[in-house]
């Protein structure tokens, strides 16, 4: 059967016309016939294209989830001008080329220059107090975070937050609190966030205590980790005002009341992360003051003797004229020698100590119940 009405069927030889009279020149058909797929178009459904349109909300949803995402803790680090701040090589600066201030976050200042180096605040928080750790920066800030910062490269390198130390900075609630005014109130946070705050940095590491009444923790300065955290016994508090930082241990002193709300006694707890602390007994009012990089003199009232005790050895000092002198593990310093004979520097020990052994409460005991 030949071709009809313009279509063609396999396999039937049709004849095109080349032109003239000449006749025809046969053609086959399958030259003409439409190209047409093995597989059919496959057709899209709604439901074909779901999974795809969620994938693509899914990543559009993160990505527009990330370029929102708030800077953790409030941190912003800012150069001059306010200017965001570049790294820069951490050997091209250290903490010995940069003046650091507080107020109203951690200011660095070029110390040769005096221009501004870089700032580092948080965002609805107030820097009150600053010590440093080695190379490194602490930072008490008035909503009871401690960070730690290099000074050399701006890295924040840690953030903690100590449970109620905002509240003690405040002081709200206290007696007379409603009658301070605003001046007065940065001036008590500004003063005991500097009592709350010692660096220790001798040792295995530096490490940071943070003291505060009813809480203290030891801080690594390597990555922050918690070391220790204690709290006083029942009807006791610490005592941040009268805590003392050497160059290896903190001695925090504590006060404990009676049901009637009397001081009836107290005591020294001493911290280090090297070793095991120490207890110390006294009363509810004693004294430390720091002789040197490792010597407390611990004043007790006036029937108690006055003591000295070496926090890197752990141990009190014998006092001048104790038969335990030749076996102690502490000697008196300058060889009890005549205070008059000497500057004061080389024997700091109160007369006080002539002739009298260390009450036996100086013994050190082990670390405190954590």
């Amino acid at each position: 059967m030949g071709a009809r009405g313009g279509r063609t069927c396999p396999g039937v030889r049709s004849a095109v016309r080349t032109g003239g009279d000449s006749g025809l020149t046969p053609v086959p058909a399958e030259r003409y016939a439409p190209a047409v797929s093995p597989k059919p178009l496959r057709v899209l459904t709604p439901r074909s294209i779901l999974p795809a349109l969620a994938v693509m909300l899914v990543l559009a949803a993160g990505a527009a989830a990330h370029a929102n995402k708030p800077v953790p803790f409030g941190d912003r680090v800012a150069g001059p001008g306010d200017a965001e701040a570049t790294p820069v090589n951490s050997q091209s600066l250290s903490a010995a080329d940069l003046d650091l201030k507080v107020g109203p976050g951690l200011e660095a200042f070029h110390r040769q220059s005096g221009e501004q180096a870089w700032s580092y605040r948080r965002e609805g928080a107030t820097a009150l107090y600053l010590s440093m750790a080695g190379e490194n920066a602490i930072v008490v800030w008035d909503d009871g975070l401690i960070t730690s910062v290099r000074p050399g490269d701006h890295e924040v390198r840690w953030h903690r937050a100590v449970p109620g130390l905002a509240d003690w900075l405040r002081g709200d609630g206290e007696p007379g609190a409603d009658k301070r005014t605003e001046e007065q109130r940065k001036e008590l946070a500004r003063e005991r966030a500097a009592a709350a705050l010692h660096t220790v940095p001798r040792g295995a590491s530096a490490w940071v205590a943070v003291v505060t009444p009813n809480l203290t923790m030891g801080l690594r300065d390597a990555d922050g980790d918690l070391r220790y955290n204690s709290k006083p016994p029942g009807n006791c508090v610490y005592d941040p005002l009268r805590t003392v930082g050497t160059e290896y241990a903190v001695l925090v002193p504590r006060s404990c009341t009676n049901s009637a709300g009397l001081a009836v006694s107290g005591g020294i707890s001493g911290y280090r992360l090297d070793s095991s602390g120490w207890q110390l007994n006294t009363g509810p009012a004693a004294s430390i003051k720091a002789l040197d990089g490792s010597r407390v003199l611990i004043t007790d009232g006036p029937i108690v003797p006055a003591r000295v005790f070496d926090t890197k050895a752990a141990a009190p000092e014998a006092a001048c004229g104790s038969p335990t002198v030749p076996f102690a593990a502490v000697r008196p310093q300058g060889g009890c020698t005549d205070p008059a004979a000497s500057p004061a520097a080389d024997n700091p020990v109160p007369d006080a100590l002539a002739g009298q052994d260390a009450p036996a409460g100086d013994q050190p005991s082990t670390q405190p119940q954590q």
